[in-house]
């Protein structure tokens, strides 16, 4: 063995360093756009959309609908979440799809907009309203038939809440239905004990103008829940318990009725897949599932797929240069990443969603967002031009949904229908 100086050690080490470090470097990513998006880059390019375009695959959609429909103990209604399906056309498909009237409704313009323009429609509320948005649209009823008395349940968190839906009613000499929504383990709202709850059945008994029709649980918190040494089961077991308490505490009170003529509502989408008929609950709320977006990747969604996309056109397509002030820090990150070189500013940006087709976009780190331009990098695989489209995915579909006009309705490589979506509102 040669006899090697402290300065040739040295600098063998930080060679072997060097090499190592370079072998962290990040992989070159990057391709064309697979199949399915090649169909709905034509579908768009032949309808002359030129903007960014929110896209629904209606296929997928109708297949989610079967599924979740086959997921479902056939014992159990579903209600539509229309703030995450914020679309006449749309929710109109998905109800003939289901066999259900039965919509969540949760802002005035909204129950509005269905009284006026879905008179069969049946409404639970999905958060408690302040009694004067209650009042407000009980003194303009809509003109299309639909009757407020039968077909809305006004949801009551507290007591006090309680006491002025029934100044409402005992004003307008009008009986509203009162749906209860119980604590069941998210802490958000809701009548947080047996002591609220037994307040509220009090204000309730005896009173001809308000008529108790149900309770709301909401429990997508457990999904939320480490799944570690059994915790995820032992609150998703809490929530069932607690739901059957209450349920028990009204029966066993002078409001208790007959069960099927109540509304026991419970479930979301990320969570409709673990109520059954036998459990105390009656019904299941769904949503985004049926549109499925980044957020609702879960177990138990997994048999569901995305069928909504936002589609834009690209405007520039060059080698990244980094803005003056930070040129030389991009040149070494360009050269470290090569997902980094070739830039991609597109129309728009900013949106709760993240690229999907082409893969291997990633936003600049060196560029903060923008709802303009945003600034997409690759390693120039995908083989992007001017005018080309990139999907993206939203995160969730309320308000985003929203955000890009009419939907273009996509079936095979066209686009069938634009369905207009609800003016945005929180």
């Amino acid at each position: 063995m040669p006899n090697w100086t402290r300065r040739r050690w040295l600098g063998a080490a930080a060679l072997g360093g060097g090499a190592a470090v370079w072998a962290l470097r990040p992989g070159e990513t990057g391709a064309p756009h697979a199949a399915r998006f090649q169909v709905l880059t034509r579908a768009l390019r032949q309808a002359g959309l030129t903007q960014p375009t929110l896209v629904l695959d209606r296929a997928q959609l109708q297949a989610n609908a079967r599924q979740v429909r086959a997921n479902l103990d056939a014992a159990l209604a579903l209600r539509l979440v229309n703030k995450s399906l914020p679309c006449l056309p749309l929710l109109d498909e998905l109800a003939t799809l289901l066999a259900t009237e039965r919509q969540m409704v949760f802002n005035l313009p909204y129950l509005q907009l269905l009284a006026e323009q879905r008179p069969r429609s049946e409404v639970l509320l999905g958060k408690p309203f302040p009694v004067a948005a209650a009042a407000h649209f009980l003194a303009q009823p809509p003109r299309s038939g639909f009757d407020p008395v039968r077909q809305v349940q006004w949801l009551v968190d507290t007591p006090e809440r309680l006491a002025q839906y029934r100044e409402l009613a005992r004003q307008r000499r009008q009986v509203l239905r009162i749906n209860l929504e119980i604590d069941v383990g998210l802490h958000r709202g809701g009548l947080p004990d047996e002591a609220a709850l037994r307040e509220v059945i009090g204000l309730l008994q005896g009173e001809p103008w308000l008529q108790w029709s149900g309770l709301m649980g909401y429990d997508a918190h457990t999904e939320k829940i480490p799944d570690v040494g059994g915790l995820r089961a032992e609150v998703r077991a809490q929530v069932q318990q607690r739901y059957r308490s209450c349920l028990d505490t009204v029966q066993a009170s002078p409001l208790a009725r007959d069960r099927a003529l109540l509304t026991l509502n419970t479930g979301g989408s990320p969570t409709y897949r673990l109520h059954r008929a036998v459990g105390a609950a009656n019904e299941v709320a769904v949503g985004s599932a049926l549109v499925k977006p980044s957020d609702f990747d879960t177990p138990l969604l997994a048999d569901l797929q995305p069928a909504v996309w936002i589609a834009t056109p690209v405007l520039k397509v060059a080698a990244w240069r980094a803005p003056d002030g930070v040129g030389a820090l991009g040149t070494l990150l360009r050269g470290w990443d090569r997902n980094q070189r070739v830039a991609h500013f597109i129309h728009g940006g900013h949106w709760l969603a993240q690229p999907d087709s082409p893969v291997g976009l990633q936003a600049s780190a060196l560029i903060g967002a923008s709802s303009n331009q945003q600034l997409y990098l690759g390693s120039g695989r995908q083989g992007l031009q001017p005018d080309d489209l990139v999907f993206f995915r939203p995160t969730q579909s309320e308000s985003v949904l929203q955000q890009f006009g009419d939907i273009a309705v996509v079936e095979g490589d066209r686009v069938v229908a634009m369905w207009p979506v609800f003016p945005a509102r929180a």
